[in-house]
């Protein structure tokens, strides 16, 4: 009996027939006996008039009961659940041939900067390689977005304007980096501004003070979400973490936006900062060696939020409130987990 096709036979005390995986189990028969546990030969199409059994086969031994995973009527996917390969080979199994989702937020990514030359390419004497826009299409995609488009633009009120326009055109949300604090040459809030609305600028997080959000409307009528992140990279993926990552996750569906957890943790050093803002200070999470329920949290190295890598060894973002210059070693304090610990 062959997988695909309806049983022909009945199965009665002392008889058996040969059955192959997939298959439906005849009636009668209420256990399989695997072909290794006989003396009937494998792989042979011929079927022997006898066959003898080498040990017993308990009642519903290598039988799949119909429901046996699922059963009629069960719901196997809940709204809002992530639709992995999974969860689609569960819904094909049950019989779905397409399901309805939320698609992947389009990012439109815009590095800003004169010094800015992208990575591989020689630098001139003032020129920085472009992280900005590497970490951030990195950080677009784990947080289940599509990046559309990448683009560098010169510290050019005109240039960074058609660039946004282009990205504007192209994705749901543009990301810029640089450009947004209050320097001769920070031209991207004016930009902003000639393309669609400014509606805030400037937040009380260190690193990262300098954030612009906007929104707009592309030629074709869709809206478009415009945020102008800090220039140093550590502000850039900080603010990236705590304003633009919540939302690309709600765009695509997420009833969780934020999801990154959060532990409590003992710091085993001195932190300082500014008392006018909320700092999120890069640490490394260890497990306390004399309390195994317990974390630790240490510094990663410089805070400066040009140190990338101080953030590369990171595993959180440690949170000192607002309102005070610092903490003394052993203060427990509340730490955002990143992608590493999460």
């Amino acid at each position: 009996m062959a997988a695909g096709h309806p049983p022909a036979v009945a199965v009665t005390e002392g008889t058996a027939v040969r059955i192959l995986t997939g298959a439906i189990v005849p009636t009668g028969a209420d256990a399989i006996v695997p072909v290794e546990q006989t003396d009937a030969p494998s792989g042979v199409a011929d079927r022997p008039g006898v066959v003898s059994i080498h040990r017993p086969a308990a009642t519903g031994a290598h039988v799949r009961p119909a429901g046996g995973d699922v059963r009629s009527g069960e719901r196997v996917m809940h709204p809002g659940e992530l639709v992995t390969s999974a969860r689609v080979a569960l819904a094909a199994a049950v019989g779905h041939d397409g399901l309805v989702v939320h698609r992947r937020p389009r990012i439109a990514i815009l590095a800003t900067g004169d010094e800015l030359v992208p990575a591989g390419q020689p630098l001139g004497p003032a020129g920085i390689h472009d992280s900005n826009s590497v970490a951030l299409s990195a950080q677009c995609q784990e947080a289940g977005a599509d990046v559309v488009c990448v683009a560098i633009a010169r510290d050019d009120a005109t240039d960074v304007r058609v660039k946004l326009a282009d990205g504007i055109e192209k994705a749901d949300v543009v990301v810029a980096s640089g450009g947004v604090s209050v320097g001769a040459h920070d031209v991207v809030k004016e930009a902003m501004s000639a393309v669609g609305t400014l509606d805030l600028w400037r937040v009380a997080v260190q690193p990262g003070k300098p954030l612009a959000f906007g929104r707009t409307t592309s030629a074709d009528g869709r809206p478009v979400l415009l945020f102008g992140l800090p220039g140093n990279p550590v502000s850039s993926f900080v603010t990236f973490e705590l304003f633009v990552r919540p939302v690309l996750r709600r765009l695509a569906g997420h009833p969780d936006p934020f999801a990154r957890p959060t532990v409590s943790a003992r710091l085993t050093g001195p932190v300082a900062k500014s008392p006018e803002r909320r700092a999120f200070l890069r640490v490394i999470v260890e497990t306390d060696a004399d309390r195994p329920d317990a974390r630790l949290a240490t510094l990663a190295g410089g805070q400066g939020s040009h140190i990338l890598s101080a953030l590369a060894r990171a595993d959180g973002l440690a949170i000192i409130p607002e309102g005070i210059e610092g903490l003394p070693a052993g203060s427990m304090v509340d730490v955002l987990l990143l992608e590493r610990c999460a």
